[in-house]
């Protein structure tokens, strides 16, 4: 009698195992996992919040990081960064040369 008692157990313990396995697990990885991106923010990232907005990190305070989206800078709580998509110190605005020669001659072809 003693034995069948273990036994009705074994079943809800497996499926705790399971789901630990399955479930908990997996979403601590990912919480780690954006932690350490959140964390690991630099200025110059270009990052998307998780409200879809893409931006360039101008400066990061404590809780806040600020984001140069076109001519405006918007501050951000530091978790509503989803999303880091080049790391590095990119240039917020770099200046493309442009150049202008009266050398080349345009040929239109009209037949």
């Amino acid at each position: 009698m003693g034995g069948s008692g273990i036994l009705a157990f074994v079943p809800i313990v497996l499926m705790i195992v399971l789901f630990y396995f399955l479930l908990i697990r997996p979403q601590q990885k990912r919480q780690k996992e954006v932690q350490n991106m959140q964390s690991s923010l630099a200025k110059g990232d270009k990052i998307i919040t998780i409200g879809g907005l893409h931006g360039i990190v101008e400066a990061i305070e404590d809780g806040t990081v600020i984001l140069k989206c076109g001519n405006s800078k918007l501050t951000f709580d530091r978790n509503a960064v989803r999303t880091v998509l080049e790391k590095g110190n990119a240039v917020s605005n770099p200046v493309v040369a442009e150049t202008t020669s009266d050398d080349t001659d345009v040929v239109e072809d009209n037949k």
